[in-house]
């Protein structure tokens, strides 16, 4: 069924309700003046008729009288004046009589003149002529009537769409053909307005960001596919992901290059290997350049999910090398002249200035340092044009005047003058730090000027709103999605001050949509603990804005409170210190292997945390390493379901009550308790705010949420939390994970430790692999670094 216009009810066309605004202002308008009612010429004669071809047929009457209107041409102007005459009140005809007699009868033109009689003679033979004129006139009108009067056969005449119309109203109640045929077609064009008056053009206003859709794939293009994917070998459950990254032609495009099927997420160059085998038989070879330019974009992909958002050539050349190139550096050249990857050299040193003194050329010469070579950097166009665009909003807002812009503000500490004083602050510093980024809303809105915070998660809105109230408090997501503020006539948002916290978890992607809707002169505070775990996302934004020290940097002087703050602390430093817990703040739980501490982790949650602190088992959270594994979440949720919320699991394994994690976006999850299941998917109660998993999602997105991983946990945090380190954890830990995990508990912290002398190496050793990124080399090829 063709969709409906945005507005318009079923059963019923935008040109419909177009008409139905207009008919009200029609029948009140008032009467036209003689002679124009008719309203002579090519464009109301074109309008008339285009009221004709949009008449319903139920209104046949009126769309004859259209059609005979806008054919008539006025013959001269006393016909005119008579069509407007019998427009204005059609049922006045003796009336109309009456006033021709008393303007064109003899007593009522001629005065008496006893020595004029040629002049009187030619008056009566004048009167006549117009007392015949009226004569006819009333006979046309009597015409007129009869014809009203008269029966007319149903649809004789009509035409155009009206008559088109008629006839499919016909067939329907004949049965002749189906109603649901005449859904089939495209929606009715648009009824164009009436000319008017020239305008000045309004200014064209950006749009908001909406969410992608995938875009509908038709049953040929994924039986085609399903086709190919057969002889090859392939799962044809892929059909739908393979034509949502190839489009339609997908079936064409992975028969003539089978090394495509590296486009679809998961698929592994084994897999596409054997797909192009099946496929093309003695044509597959380890040189094909297909095969080269498909596994380079696909290093490339691999390398944004670790965080990178391009690669050393030589990193590049020696993956190429690990999956059987023969010719590694071909393989990259091909890659480039295809456009697969961009080519970079941010890492170019500068020149040496010449020397003043010319005459000395050859000892300048001998005295130079030599100049360290280029680094080559590959990257996908996608974090490529995303990294520029965020380098050139941020130097924008650093340039943008907004020192003098008039505005009053309070006095405060040193992250408040900063702001005061510039387009872009960084702010550093743990969870007591929050407080400060905070006041800088309050700060901002107490000088009059439209300020914001945002955090993460839906968490960290709640905090946050804790502490500037819940009008100025949004999620990062929310915000640009159009909650908050709205924007303003050039698309930006309505904000004169914008504090991000939870900064660290910027990627590139969000963070260039974010300062691409920021308006010149708005002030932008990025706060953030940069000892926690990196982005989901490729890039490392708050990383990189500090390292390039182009803008003011406020690093925060307040302890996180308590001995869980004194512990997490000594973490971001590398020391693993023990700490004083006089009320049993820290506990230390050793377990020797990995079901013993699936065994502790589920009695800490369900008994002793809440009988020893009083908090209940909903605001106890356990952290571990990883999803799999004998003590990784889905077993350690298997286990506290059992325990928590036992059930058979009848919406897609989730039972009312059970807590579940919805990984809403990459890098951000939430974590509320399941309600109920209807038919669009699955309810979650996120501590009262309403969240919908689409039941298309539920099995993809959707996990209990009882365990998390540290890096689901980023940006919330719980009353207790318990840290569960099996020993097949010791590869997975570095000093960020555990200053994650561990920073998550506000009041009570328990460590199930199974992992020995791992855990104070991982702290003082084990720092996580860095990121390869360009922003820092964008930022200083367009500002200066402040100095410090």
């Amino acid at each position: 069924m063709t969709a409906l216009p945005q507005g318009s009810a079923p059963g019923s066309t935008a040109d419909e309700s177009a008409e139905a605004e207009v008919a009200p202002g029609t029948a009140q308008a008032p009467a036209e003046e003689p002679g124009a009612a008719e309203g002579a010429g090519p464009g109301a004669e074109g309008e008339a008729r285009t009221g004709v071809e949009e008449a319903e047929p139920a209104d046949e009457l009126a769309a004859e009288e259209a059609g005979r209107a806008s054919e008539a041409e006025p013959a001269d102007a006393a016909e005119g004046e008579a069509e407007g005459v019998e427009r204005a009140d059609e049922a006045d005809g003796a009336e109309a009589e009456a006033g021709a007699d008393e303007t064109g009868g003899p007593e009522g033109t001629a005065e008496p003149a006893a020595d004029a009689e040629a002049a009187a003679a030619a008056q009566v033979s004048e009167a006549a002529a117009e007392l015949a004129a009226q004569r006819e006139l009333r006979a046309r009108i009597e015409q007129r009537k009869a014809e009203k009067d008269a029966p007319i056969p149903a649809g004789t005449k009509l035409s155009g769409t009206a008559a088109d119309l008629l006839a499919a109203v016909r067939a329907v109640e004949s049965g002749e053909k189906s109603g649901a045929t005449f859904f089939a077609g495209p929606p009715p064009a648009p009824r164009k307005p009436a000319p008017g008056p020239a305008q000045e053009a309004a200014p064209v206003r950006p749009r908001a960001p909406e969410s992608a859709q995938a875009p509908a794939t038709s049953a040929e293009a994924l039986a085609s596919v399903r086709s190919v994917l057969s002889r090859g070998g392939a799962p044809e459950t892929l059909a739908a992901q393979v034509t949502g990254a190839l489009g339609e032609q997908a079936a064409e495009r992975l028969g003539a290059d089978p090394w495509q099927l590296l486009s679809v997420p998961g698929v592994r160059p084994e897999q596409a290997d054997g797909f192009a085998r099946a496929l093309l038989g003695a044509e597959c070879r380890p040189d094909d350049e297909r095969r080269a330019a498909a596994l380079v974009g696909w290093i490339l992909e691999q390398a944004a999910l670790r965080g990178h958002t391009a690669l050393a050539a030589d990193d590049v050349r020696k993956a190429l090398a690990g999956r059987s190139v023969p010719d590694p550096d071909e393989a990259v050249q091909q890659a480039i002249a295809e456009g697969v990857v961009l080519v970079f050299q941010d890492g170019l040193a500068e020149e040496p200035e010449p020397a003043e003194d010319t005459a000395d050329t050859e000892g300048a010469e001998e005295s130079a340092e030599p100049v360290e070579p280029v680094e080559v950097l590959l990257g996908l166009d996608r974090y490529a044009l995303a990294e520029e665009s965020l380098a050139d909003g941020l130097a924008r807002l650093l340039n943008s005047p907004v020192g003098n812009d008039g505005s009053v503000w309070p006095e405060g500490g040193e992250l408040i003058r900063a702001v005061a004083g510039s387009g872009l602050v960084a702010h550093t510093g743990g969870e007591a730090a929050r407080a400060e980024s905070a006041a800088v809303v309050t700060a901002a809105a107490a000088a009059g000027l439209r300020a914001a915070g945002a955090a993460h998660t839906l968490d960290g809105q709640r905090r946050l709103a804790e502490l500037t109230g819940p009008l100025a408090a949004f999620t990062l997501a929310g915000l640009l999605s159009g909650e908050g503020p709205g924007r303003d006539a050039d698309g930006a948002l309505a904000l004169d001050v914008l504090v991000v916290q939870d900064a660290a978890q910027l990627d590139v992607e969000t963070a260039a949509v974010l300062v691409e809707s920021l308006a010149d002169g708005c002030r932008l505070v990025l706060s953030g603990d940069p000892g926690v775990l990196g982005p989901a996302g490729a890039g490392q934004v708050f990383q990189d804005v500090l390292s390039a020290r182009v803008c003011p940097v406020v690093a925060s002087r307040l302890p996180d409170a308590g001995p869980v703050g004194e512990l997490v602390s000594g973490i971001g430093i590398g020391e693993l210190n023990q700490v004083e817990a006089p009320g049993k703040e820290v506990v230390i739980v050793p377990v020797r292997d990995a079901g013993e501490a699936v065994h502790r982790c589920v009695q800490l949650l369900a008994d002793s945390i809440p009988r020893a602190f009083g908090i209940p088992v909903e605001q106890a959270q356990a952290i571990t390493v990883g999803h799999g594994g004998s003590a990784g979440t889905r077993a350690l949720n298997a286990a506290l379901k059992q325990r928590l919320n036992p059930g058979p699991g009848r919406f897609g394994g989730f039972d009312p009550g059970d807590r579940a994690a919805y990984a809403q976006d990459l890098g951000r999850t939430v974590v509320g308790t399941v309600v109920e299941a209807d038919a669009e998917g699955l309810r979650l109660d996120c501590a009262g705010t309403p969240v919908l998993v689409p039941k298309e999602r539920v099995e993809s997105a959707l996990r209990h949420g009882w365990a998390l991983t540290a890096h689901q946990a980023v940006g919330m945090r719980w009353p207790a939390v318990v840290a569960v380190l099996p020993g097949d954890a010791a590869q997975g830990l570095n000093r960020p994970w555990v200053y994650t995990a561990f920073g998550r508990a506000e009041r009570h912290l328990s460590v199930v430790h199974g992992v020995d002398q791992a855990l104070p190496r991982a702290v003082a050793e084990v720092l996580p692999a860095p990121r390869t990124t360009r922003l820092t080399p964008l930022l200083h090829g367009l500002m200066k670094p402040a100095e410090q």
